[in-house]
């Protein structure tokens, strides 16, 4: 196992993370059975990745309170028991479940006893973005951070992010941050906090821990055959998990990279693909194949949006790079239910591609020339909920 530094925590952590949101379940299910409480884990086979992660020198374990309807805490407490003081535990402060200040003493509580420890390693405002953002400093989760700090219950505090690169600066300038958790990959180089983040992070010692290197398995799941060949085509064989893994390694700011793996044979992949990942190690040509393999999904996406989000703010509130980006991936990386779920469930009525009310600001300031309020339309066409 390599290991590198976390921001200012100076705390040494193992370059592949084990990320607990997608462990393997018993039964059949569908892509969303990690969030419903009623589909039991399968504790032998995930038992079984957590030994073969510990034993290949995985220090970093991540979950969160919602993860597989809270059963994700229980089992990893239940497994890393006996090993607590040789690993670093992560879980999430859930801003959803929030109503009064009084919630977060409570969620803290249920989580502890879940983990069935005295204190968390690392404690993360869960998904922050701008609708969460306001509400958590509502709540003074910066002033609740401040006191479990001051009395050990957690060693270290950061978040989790899901939006804009704006929104990501205004966060991390607003707390004494210890590290932050961003969705880093060689496709969404430029999306949510993205490459700046990333960046703008480091350079203010704040650790980062990377999710979804592989997209949620997206980027090496039924890869289309002009991508395959290209990667079959590069000077150097390596399977798609490793390109995709060695591409968020490179990078000398990324602390640890979460596997999302829900087998111990894909773990047993991720761990086996460690000892060449060495920051900057990537060669020049081989970076180049990225610059192929970006342009080739480019070339199949159904709104060139890049993202650039001049177009925002919406008046009407329309989360517009997010509705495209929604939309490309239900045909780039086939997986509608995800995606209607998201954007159902996870952006609010007003940010869908419903909320367009047509007043054609976006398409002046649109650098792509897009027609908005046109493809708005076909997005809630087909993930909104009606359409399902």
């Amino acid at each position: 196992m390599r290991y590198r530094k976390l921001g200012k925590t100076n705390l040494d952590v193992s370059i592949l993370g084990f990320g607990a949101m997608r462990l393997p379940m018993a039964g059949n299910h569908g892509p969303m059975a990690g969030f419903d409480p009623n589909v039991p884990i399968d504790e032998i086979e995930a038992t079984k990745m957590i030994n073969h992660a510990l034993e290949h020198g995985v220090n970093y374990f991540d979950t969160a309170y919602g993860y597989h309807g809270g059963k994700s805490e229980a089992f990893l407490g239940k497994v890393l028991r006996q090993y607590r003081t040789k690993v670093l535990i992560a879980t999430k402060l859930p801003v959803w479940n929030l109503e009064k200040p009084e919630d977060m003493e409570k969620i803290l509580n249920e989580q502890l006893t879940r983990l069935d420890t005295d204190y968390l390693d690392f404690y993360l405002v869960h998904g922050l973005g701008a609708n969460t953002w306001p509400k958590a400093k509502g709540l003074d989760v910066l002033k609740f951070l401040d006191g479990l700090r001051a009395s050990g219950r957690i060693r270290y505090a950061g978040f989790s992010f899901h939006d804009d690169i704006k929104v990501f600066k205004d966060i991390i300038g607003s707390y004494d941050w210890d590290m932050c958790q961003i969705q880093y990959n060689f496709y969404d180089q430029n999306y949510q906090a993205g490459k700046e983040g990333l960046a703008y992070a480091a350079s203010r010692g704040i650790g980062v821990v990377v999710m979804e290197p592989l997209r949620g398995g997206k980027l090496v799941d039924k890869i289309p055959q002009a991508i395959q060949a290209l990667w079959d085509g590069a000077p150097v064989k390596r399977s798609p998990a490793e390109w995709a893994m060695r591409w968020v390694w490179n990078h000398p700011e990324v602390s640890t990279a979460l596997t999302g793996a829900s087998s111990l044979a894909q773990l047993k992949d991720h761990t086996g693909i460690i000892k060449d990942a060495e920051p900057g190690s990537l060669t020049s040509e081989e970076l180049s194949v990225f610059s192929q393999v970006q342009a080739a999904y480019r070339k199949m996406l159904k709104v060139d949006c890049t993202a650039c989000a001049y177009c925002m703010p919406c008046p009407s509130g329309v989360n517009i790079p997010q509705n495209f980006q929604l939309y490309n991936d239900t045909f780039l990386f086939p997986n509608p239910e995800m995606n209607a779920f998201f954007y159902n469930h996870m952006l609010n009525p007003e940010q869908r591609g419903s909320g367009c009310n047509e007043c054609l600001e976006c398409v002046e300031k649109c650098p792509q020339k897009i027609d908005i309020p046109k493809e708005l339309k076909n997005v809630h066409q087909k993930l909104g909920e009606k359409q399902q």
